[in-house]
């Protein structure tokens, strides 16, 4: 069992929250093929909308991997994006400020923004449940 942080929009996590699906970059299966059935994957979202420049930076949502399938969905003519399906947490959104100095795999606490620059990581156990048991804490 593997645990990841995906980086997605608010506005994204909610449409796979409704789903029960997960989708990253930009609809690719790389991504998606690191991941295998009952991994964990916990959302950052740096922003509420795609392409909206108003900061959110919060972890949005957790999820849990369902199985090994990765299917493709034809949203318009030349948009067909890969998706998994994820069994999601009932989570409240934690902004990140104030774990970044307990997040072991953020290594510049001072642009620690950079961690998320390739929008899938995969992080330690402890990492996953400081961030689980923040989003877990107020529901």
């Amino acid at each position: 069992m593997k645990y990841w942080i995906g980086v997605v929009s608010k506005e994204h996590v909610l449409c796979g929250i409704k789903d029960g699906i997960m989708q990253l970059g930009h609809g690719k299966r790389a991504p998606l093929a690191r991941l295998a059935k009952d991994d964990w994957i916990i959302y950052y979202s740096p922003t509420v909308k795609f392409g909206d420049k108003t900061p959110l930076q919060a972890f949005t949502a957790l999820g849990q991997v369902v199985d090994d399938e990765i299917f493709q969905v034809a949203m318009s003519e030349d948009f067909a994006p890969y998706r998994r399906r994820v069994n999601y947490q009932e989570a409240v959104d934690m902004p990140i400020r104030p774990l970044i100095d307990d997040l072991s795999f953020i290594k510049s606490k001072q642009s620690w923004g950079y961690a998320f620059r390739f929008g899938l990581i995969q992080i330690p156990k402890d990492d996953f449940e400081l961030i689980k048991n923040s989003m877990l804490l107020n529901t």
